[in-house]
């Protein structure tokens, strides 16, 4: 069986979509998101003043909501949307951490600035 899109001789006659920088993921609806940035659009103001903790609790709540599969489809988008807020919120957030520490051991003399490591 051939792949969709190809004749027997190999050649589809449309040429192949270009190639994703790293971390970018499959554009949708036509809009680039990489991993580094999935929202297309800003964090809401609500989000963006919560801490870490506030935001990860309420997207463990989203989450756990959603896999009990109860909510209507509405409000599922809905809350799929905002839970993809908050995550966004609390990877900035680890980023924001991750930056402190390194400046922190920079400025404790050390010759290089190793990137954090949790582990």
């Amino acid at each position: 069986m051939l792949p969709l899109g190809r004749s027997p001789t190999g050649r589809s006659g449309v040429p192949p979509p270009p190639a994703l920088p790293p971390g970018a993921l499959p554009p949708i609806n036509g809009a680039m998101k990489t991993a580094a940035n999935p929202a297309s659009e800003p964090v809401p103001a609500d989000i963006a003043k919560m801490s870490f903790e506030e935001a990860l609790k309420e997207l463990e709540d989203i989450v756990r909501a959603l896999e009990q599969g109860k909510g209507k489809l509405d409000e599922s988008v809905a809350a799929y949307a905002r839970g993809a807020a908050l995550k966004s919120h609390c990877e900035a957030k680890l980023a924001q951490a991750s930056a402190r520490i390194e400046s922190i051991q920079i400025a404790a003399g050390r010759a290089t600035a190793a990137p954090f490591d949790a582990s």
